[in-house]
């Protein structure tokens, strides 16, 4: 398990663009954001403990070593563009069994016929 030694924020400038900064430790970002818990339920166990900031989405991994928090907005954004360009899925079908109705209609009269003599 890689550790995480970057921490980044994304968020939207007044512009549009997006802004990103970089940060060794946490610490910075306390100074700005209010911590209101840590992760407990991540599914990268380098993530767990890491802390929770008000007003910011996150903490979630880009890459090996950076864990990564967006704002909202910017979050709501990426999420509808990454989900416009995957796809569509598509799924093959495969070929329904054939059967011979005839061959099956034929059989049944067969089995009543014999069963009728008995």
């Amino acid at each position: 398990m890689a550790k995480k030694d970057t921490f980044r924020i994304v968020t939207r400038a007044s512009d549009g663009t997006l802004r990103i900064r970089d940060f060794p430790n946490c610490e910075p970002i306390l100074e700005s954001h209010t911590q209101i818990g840590v992760d407990d339920s991540s599914t990268d166990l380098a993530l767990r403990g890491l802390p929770v900031f008000r007003g910011l989405i996150g903490p979630m991994p880009e890459g090996k070593n950076i864990v990564r928090y967006e704002s909202p907005e910017v979050f709501e954004v990426m999420t509808k563009e990454w989900i416009a360009t995957r796809g569509k899925k598509r799924r093959r079908r495969t070929a329904a069994p054939t059967t011979d109705v005839a061959s099956d209609t034929a059989s049944e009269i067969a089995l009543d016929s014999e069963l009728a003599s008995i």
